[in-house]
């Protein structure tokens, strides 16, 4: 007998049975089942071999110039995030940032002094992601899915909000549905965190490969359009 399962999400629920009784299931979600999860990384690598075929290999040599020129250091950033199953890699960028002591512990903000002139563009126009698809590619990371938190931020708002680490059952993305619903860049307060948990959750309890497709088409608008939030 169940009281009240009001809250669950309907898609996420599957009768099992052990033995002789009947349990719901309420943890299971789409990427759990071997089918999807062979589509996702099928689309993932399909999407990634373009991206780096198509316009990281001749945008490549173009932003590196810029980047070199804009001011001293590596033209590429890397920093350990958290993964699927909270597995650590190293995620990949343009640098876009002055090379300074608090690149792992603070987020970049509006008028951030640490950002270059070459960096703030490629933060506005998402360019400074495109590395990332060698992730997809490698397989620590996902064309859609919840963005990759640095592991100090990982630590404090799974503290702080609930089910945060629910969002780790799939791997990070280049952009998620938190993203292409405009909570990008900074989290000010703890509020807007918990609204992007919840946005990542919905998205794991109901993928599908048209959520996807849709939250690439809205990421590519916002881009297009110019995003506010981004800097």
């Amino acid at each position: 007998m169940i009281a009240d399962f009001r809250g669950f999400q309907n898609k996420g629920l599957e009768i099992e049975s052990y033995d002789s009784i009947p349990v719901l299931n309420v943890t299971s979600f789409p990427l759990e089942v071997q089918k999807n999860m062979v589509v996702k990384r099928a689309v993932d690598v399909l999407f990634s071999i373009l991206v780096i075929v198509g316009i990281f290999s001749w945008l490549f040599p173009l932003i590196a110039i810029a980047v070199a020129i804009d001011s001293r250091g590596p033209i590429f950033f890397k920093q350990v995030r958290t993964g699927k199953s909270t597995n650590n890699f190293w995620c990949w960028k343009f640098r876009t940032m002055y090379s300074n002591k608090n690149a792992d512990t603070k987020q970049a903000s509006i008028n951030d002094k640490r950002i270059t002139r070459v960096g703030s563009f490629l933060r506005k126009t998402s360019l400074d992601e495109l590395p990332q698809f060698f992730n997809v590619l490698i397989g620590n990371m996902s064309v859609v899915g919840p963005r990759p938190h640095m592991l100090h931020h990982t630590k404090e708002y799974s503290k702080k909000v609930e089910r945060f680490m629910a969002r780790h059952f799939v791997k990070p993305g280049i952009t998620g549905l938190a993203q292409a619903k405009g909570y990008r860049g900074e989290t000010p307060d703890v509020s807007f965190m918990k609204n992007r948990v919840k946005f990542d959750r919905f998205y794991i309890e109901n993928w599908s490969l048209f959520l996807d497709l849709k939250i690439i088409l809205l990421t590519i608008i916002t881009l297009i359009k110019g995003d506010e939030n981004a800097y």
